[in-house]
């Protein structure tokens, strides 16, 4: 007999009503660029603006009012094409109807742009011409992500994207109120966990706004005895400076020791010593060489490579500053930045793979990386979204195993012994099957160190020597399992094992086992791999079951 899950209490958000998003969204969604466009319009046109009016208006000067050069140079400027022929009034008309229609455009989009909660999806609809209408199931989500740009932060408000498994399927909800956005990801998780729908106390009508928490509780007090115009602006404005000095990650989410931070001068000399700082030190060789032998073509080709190398080095720090990572009951909460925060949740039973690396130059050092394999975000995939693969972006081997306790807590009893060996260096390893010798004539630097292993339900795969790698890949979720030879292993009686999870950025391969021994691989992992996803139910991590 199966009880039914737990109640969980849900917020107004996710009451299963129609609601809009945060009143400043039309602004920080297109109004900034409109504005900082006409901005840069105006600005451009203001000397020649003035000008033309000067030289027009101007009493005693171009008799009778014709402004001088209007059949000369400026025969085709239109700002004097517009003064010379009596068109200001129209032109000026016609401004005003094109930031009106702008304006209105705006407001429709938000008006028309709603989303609700219900127990099995999350759906938004949205368009004014073209209509359209999204929903993204609960049990499918992957991950969900809340941005604070710094813009957005003025306003209290923030982005919410929902990762759903599959081909662009992600549901972006840009923006709500900053404090709302988290209690929404909780419910959503709530949800996704299968945990049961506990109504909420207070219901508001299915056209409601999301406001931006705290400041309109406190602006709706408008009678006798309310606070005046200036305590509420004060109030507000102490909020935001409160939110702007809060850390990321709220210290009542998780107990402190199992917060991982990272040191800001190891994530700068990480930076430093990474392979993009190489080819910074090539590229500016090469300018320095093209500039003293007068080849000056060359400068068209690696100054703005040279850019971008120093733009990917500063995201690469800024995206560390503040960083944190730490387990709470919804999954796995990870956050960054200063001015500009992001914070994603990773649910539990969702990471495919996991892989720590570690670079040649941080090898004094002891210095790793983290990525994971997610549903519904690939390395293929440009910014926000393919960071966020990156768990930890540089750590210890401590941090490091700290950080797969988090991503896969069931399994981490078991897999102490292989993740101490793993990060060691090179050499067989305890309870990992090698590569025999004969491997060193494909793989010469990095034979002694290629290995595999399983325990407690996860594959554990150990290779190379330039950049090392130590692959878990959970049997639950592994997609399939395959081994191959070419020419050259089957002359040295060798084989390669691949495992198969979703798109990401982590590809587990041992690249050379001995014949017997891959084959006696590859039996075992597909083997217990259909037994462990038969009996896998950590996707519904809110439900109790009992027989």
């Amino acid at each position: 007999m199966t009880e039914p899950a737990p109640r969980a209490p849900i917020g107004p958000l996710a009451d299963g009503e129609w609601h809009r998003l945060h009143p400043a969204s039309p602004l920080l969604r297109g109004g900034l660029v409109f504005l900082a466009v006409l901005g840069f319009v105006l600005a451009n046109l203001r000397e020649r603006v003035v000008e033309v009016f000067v030289l027009f208006f101007a009493p005693g000067e171009a008799g009778g009012g014709e402004a001088p050069g209007f059949g000369g140079d400026w025969a085709e400027d239109p700002v004097t094409g517009i003064v010379a022929n009596g068109l200001v009034g129209w032109a000026l008309l016609a401004f005003a109807v094109v930031i009106a229609l702008v304006i209105l455009g705006f407001w429709f989009a938000w008006r028309m742009h709603t989303f609700r909660v219900t127990d099995e999806a999350l759906e938004v609809r949205s368009g004014i011409l073209f209509r359209s209408h999204r929903s993204a199931r609960l049990d499918r989500i992957q991950g969900i992500n809340i941005a604070r740009p710094v813009f957005a932060r003025l306003f209290g408000a923030a982005k919410l994207d929902v990762s759903v498994a599959g081909q662009s399927g992600n549901v972006d909800l840009s923006y709500l109120g900053s404090a709302q956005a988290d209690r929404l990801r909780g419910d959503l998780l709530r949800l996704a966990s299968g945990a049961r729908r506990q109504e909420p106390v207070a219901t508001g009508d299915g056209d409601s706004v999301v406001a931006a928490g705290a400041d309109a509780a406190g602006t709706a007090q408008l009678g006798p005895g309310a606070p005046s115009a200036a305590d509420r602006a004060g109030a507000v404005v102490g909020r935001r400076v409160d939110e702007f000095l809060a850390p990321e990650l709220d210290p009542d989410l998780a107990p402190p020791e199992s917060v991982v931070r990272l040191p800001l001068p190891r994530a700068i000399a990480a930076a430093l010593l990474g392979g993009s700082m190489i080819w910074l030190v090539v590229i500016i060789v090469i300018i320095v060489i093209a500039l003293t032998t007068g080849t000056l073509w060359m400068l068209f080709t690696f100054i703005p490579a040279a850019i971008g190398v120093i733009s990917y080095l500063w995201s690469r720090i800024t995206g560390s500053l503040r960083y944190s990572i730490a387990g709470t009951r919804d999954g796995v909460r990870i956050g960054s930045g200063l001015l500009s925060t992001a914070n994603q949740t990773i649910p539990p039973g969702r990471v495919h793979a996991i892989e720590a690396s570690q670079w040649l130059l941080w090898r004094a050092f002891g210095w790793w990386t983290v990525r994971v394999n997610v549903a519904g975000q690939s390395i293929t995939q440009a910014g926000d979204a393919a960071r966020r693969t990156l768990v930890l972006p540089v750590g210890t081997a401590d941090d490091v195993r700290r950080v797969i306790g988090l991503l896969a807590p069931d399994a981490l009893d078991d897999l102490v012994p292989l993740l101490d060996a793993g990060l060691a260096g090179t050499g067989p390893a305890p309870g990992f099957t090698s590569a025999p010798r004969r491997a060193a004539w494909i793989r010469p630097f990095s034979w002694r160190r290629i290995g595999l292993a399983v325990q407690g339900g996860t594959a554990v795969l150990r290779s190379g020597w330039l950049l090392r790698r130590l692959a878990l890949v959970p049997l639950a979720r592994m997609q399939s399992v395959a081994v191959a030879a070419g020419p050259v292993r089957r002359g040295l009686r060798l084989e390669s094992l691949r495992i198969h999870t979703v798109a990401g950025p982590i590809a587990p391969e041992v690249p050379a086992l001995d014949r017997a021994d891959a084959t006696a691989a590859f039996g075992a992992i597909a083997a217990e791999a259909v037994e462990r996803a038969l009996r896998d139910r950590t996707d519904r991590w809110g439900a109790e079951h009992a027989s």
